[in-house]
């Protein structure tokens, strides 16, 4: 049973390219290092002050965004999956992932 079970658990994360949740990612984690290249400008040119933090809550944004695609992508895949197959490994994936948000500030 087990041979089956770990069987059906590899299978349904075999790869076939990149995921589309990590391009995204990776395409918006582009714009972002061009924004903090843009704010490395802006201080090295010494704009007005209140621009620069404008921009630098605008990268914060970003980002949140990515995590939070991120975030939904293993909660949809490595966290449901877990919790299907029960045992040990839902309860550390949950913890992982409590973990984890306990830091974020949500």
């Amino acid at each position: 049973m087990e041979a089956v079970q770990e069987k059906t658990k590899r299978s349904t994360h075999e790869k076939h390219g990149p995921h589309p949740v990590n391009l995204r990612a990776l395409r918006r984690l582009k714009n972002i290092e061009g924004q903090v290249r843009g704010l490395q400008r802006m201080v090295d040119e010494e704009k007005y002050c209140v621009d620069i933090l404008t921009q630098v809550s605008a990268v914060r944004a970003a980002l949140h965004s990515v995590g939070m695609l991120i975030l939904r992508r293993h909660v949809e895949t490595c966290v449901s999956d877990a919790i299907e197959t029960g045992g040990t490994d839902r309860v550390e994936i949950i913890d992982e992932l409590m973990s984890v948000l306990a830091k974020e500030k949500i």
